[in-house]
């Protein structure tokens, strides 16, 4: 069985040390786009010499570039950026942006495309998805279980990257907006503040749910699987991936260690796999939160996956002394830190008088040959075969120390040591250089450009508006049916029950219909586990019975894609088109319509294609969709869709949705966003379409809402009603005004 130890680097130090320490490939960050812009990434001269230290020691490398980008970093920044890493020889590129991923298709035909965990991948159907469009593996979501990982696997056969140790996050990543909405700090940018890490309060009816000492509800444990590396692979999963480039060097170089030592334990066939405890303690001394768990690959979600104490944070408040093991910390310094990694090459010098030096080298298949001064007489003392040795083996600093070196000489010439070091010097510069060739690409001249899409920015259409709702009960369905002005309805699945799915959603269609309206479908926030397989019949029927479907996530749109039905998908915002690559993506296949990004902001969107974009300008917006669930971590469990309130340290309470039928949670923003004094700038963006987001609004305070942005977004200003607005107060701008970094 073939299998890689990947593991975290967040300089160029620490990629030394992870490799020193048995890493087969590393992940690291260069100076921008990467998910963890505040590590001490590599400028572009270390980083070059960083690709070339991991090849010439038989390692991959890879650099993330997954984060989302904007048109002018893509266009202005995103070639200029890759293009000597890609000649340099990075053998692949770890990616979240679905304009990122056509960009460098297009640009760097040769470098090989991973898709991040970012992408949020949860089945089989995304990974097929992305392995159509080029990607050659796939990181999958941190929340899968083994089967569904080993699912992915038999149904596309692409290569499987999962996290097999570290921290995780409470969200799916790339769906968590907390950070951004809160403080301007997005998680899809690389600058997560991790709000999460925070204390709350957990409230349902009022009541507090949550025990006294149970304030860390959104701060899961660190996973360990060390326990369960062998059922890893089994599920066939290729690259074991480690987390941490925020974390020391050490803690990288002591995971990766005892990961090796286990790893090549599981390869040689000993049946007898067993942890020492040893190792199990000192992978708690390197760092954990409350203890570890084993992550998601055998339980869905559950209270014990949680760090809801957070005795470190205790123990900070107490002014108590930390229990680091510095002991530890300290031997892992001195023996993956302060020693350097060398591979061991044969030589060959000859050295007689009247000719000039010969060294011949050999590294793996790799023979070069270089010629010294000429070799004098020696007048005194000749240089003796042992002192010659002495010299040449001195190789410091370089990836190389001798295993043989074979020196023929007549012991009857001089040469100053100064020439033999040079000799030496060259010689090895020349064996790196010639092995290294192999890694090296050709510079590429730039293909593509974003003309075309300004082109298209400044003929978009203006067509006259039309409002559309988006509604997650009944009764908002109701009250969105009698509102003229609404053009369209999008329906969530949670509103129809599962037994009766087909015959309550045709039942909607029909009144909708009726009341002049179109309706779609929205599909859930994170759809696993095959949790619609079976229903296609149902979904075909709908797709003629309805205007279509609102995919909230690439495994839907892989989903629909197969059933042949995506000119009748429109895409949430969660399917990010941050660029007019992304955007141009979704449009190759096909898909209805596409829904603005929520963290652009007004200027980023009037250089954004958008002819086939709708936008949505009033909500209380998603911050985090978790498989974790709030109620059941604080033993609450029913079992029933419903809602609870986090309540942060300064009083502000997040309604927590509950979905069963899916079983994943939704935070919501304590405040929602309405664009309601920016209508005239939006109105002018010559979008086809706006959205209004409805979550838990009552049937009066939507219309209400309805009224007033109906009458600012579609009414021109010469026959525009005035409305007081003064109760409608109390909205944020999200990122229309601020955009993120």
């Amino acid at each position: 069985m073939r299998a890689e130890l990947l593991a975290p680097a967040g300089s160029y130090e620490g990629l030394q040390a992870v490799i020193q320490a048995g890493a087969d490939a590393v992940y690291i960050g260069g100076t921008m786009f990467g998910a963890r812009a505040y590590a001490k990434n590599p400028e572009k001269e270390e980083m070059l010499e960083a690709i070339d230290y991991a090849h010439v020691h038989g390692k991959q490398i890879y650099l993330t570039v997954n984060t989302l980008l904007k048109n002018q970093e893509l266009y202005g920044e995103l070639y200029d950026f890759l293009a000597p890493y890609y000649e340099q020889g990075v053998d692949a590129v770890i990616v979240q942006d679905l304009g990122v991923l056509s960009f460098i298709k297009r640009e760097f035909p040769n470098l090989e495309l991973h898709a991040s965990t970012q992408m949020a991948i949860t089945g089989p159907k995304s990974a097929g998805l992305l392995k159509e469009a080029g990607v050659s593996r796939i990181v999958t979501a941190r929340e899968l279980s083994l089967k569904e990982i080993r699912c992915i696997y038999e149904e596309t056969g692409v290569e499987i990257e999962s996290f097999v140790h570290g921290a995780l996050c409470y969200c799916y990543s790339g769906m968590c907006l907390f950070s951004s909405l809160l403080g301007g700090r997005s998680g899809n940018r690389g600058r997560c503040a991790q709000p999460c890490r925070l204390p709350y309060t957990a409230l349902e009816k009022g009541n507090r749910i949550s025990r006294q000492e149970q304030s860390y509800l959104l701060s899961p444990k660190d996973m360990c699987t060390i326990d369960i590396l062998p059922e890893i692979l089994e599920a066939r999963v290729y690259s074991l991936k480690i987390e941490g480039r925020m974390k020391k060097p050490e803690y990288a170089a002591g995971v990766t260690a005892i990961y090796r030592k286990y790893l090549d334990l599981y390869l040689k066939g000993n049946r007898a796999y067993e942890v020492e405890q040893a190792d199990r303690q000192e992978l708690l001394d390197l760092y954990q939160r409350d203890g570890f768990h084993k992550g998601y690959y055998y339980t869905h979600n559950g209270g014990e996956m949680i760090a809801s104490f957070n005795e470190k944070e205790q123990n900070r408040k107490q002014n108590k002394v930390g229990k680091r093991n510095e002991v530890l910390f300290e031997r892992l310094k001195k023996q993956y830190l302060d020693t350097k990694k060398q591979e061991k090459i044969n030589g060959n010098l000859i050295l007689f008088a009247d000719t000039p030096a010969i060294l011949d080298l050999d590294f793996q298949d790799v023979h070069v040959q270089v010629q010294g001064d000429v070799v004098e007489k020696a007048q005194k003392r000749p240089l003796l075969a042992e002192r010659v040795r002495q010299q040449m083996e001195k190789t410091g600093q370089t990836p190389f120390v001798f295993d043989t070196l074979e020196i023929l000489t007549d012991e009857a010439g001089f040469l100053p040591m100064q020439s033999l070091n040079e000799l030496r010097r060259r010689g090895l510069s020349k064996l790196q250089q010639q092995y290294l060739t192999r890694y090296r690409r050709e510079h590429l001249k730039r293909k593509g450009t974003e003309e075309p899409f300004e082109k298209r920015v400044k003929e978009q259409k203006t067509e006259p508006l039309k409002l559309y709702v988006s509604v997650e009960e009944k009764k908002q369905w109701q009250t969105a049916l009698k509102q003229k002005e609404v053009t369209g309805i999008y329906c969530s699945m949670s509103m129809l029950e599962q037994n009766r799915f087909l015959q309550d959603a045709l039942l909607l269609a029909e009144e909708t219909h009726r009341a002049g309206k179109e309706i779609y479908l929205t599909l859930p926030y994170m759809l696993r586990e095959g949790k619609m397989d079976g229903m296609e019949p149902a979904i075909k029927e709908l797709a003629q019975k309805t205007e279509g479907f609102l995919a909230r996530n690439l495994e839907e749109l892989g989903y629909l894609k197969e059933l042949g039905l995506l000119e009748k998908t429109v895409t949430d915002f969660s399917v990010y088109s941050f660029n007019n690559e992304a955007e141009a993506f979704l449009e190759n296949l096909k898909v209805k319509r596409t829904t603005m990004p929520l963290e652009l902001n007004g200027s980023e969107i009037r250089h954004r294609y958008h002819e086939n974009s709708e936008m949505i300008v009033y909500g209380f917006y998603p911050m985090m969709v978790s498989a974790q669930c709030v109620k059941k971590t604080c033993g609450r469990c029913d079992r029933k869709s419903g809602e609870v309130q986090l309540k942060d340290r300064y009083g502000q309470e997040f309604t927590t949705k509950c979905f069963c039928d899916f079983c994943y949670n939704v935070i919501y923003n304590s405040i929602p966003t309405g664009l309601l004094e920016e209508a005239e700038q939006i109105k002018n963006l010559n979008f086809p379409a706006v959205r209004m987001n409805f979550t838990k609004e009552t049937p009066e305070r939507m219309r209400e809402l309805l009224e007033v942005f109906a009458e600012a977004y579609l009414t021109e200003g010469k026959n525009r009603k005035k409305k007081d607005t003064e109760k409608l107060s109390g909205f944020t701008k999200g990122h229309f005004k601020r955009g993120v970094e």
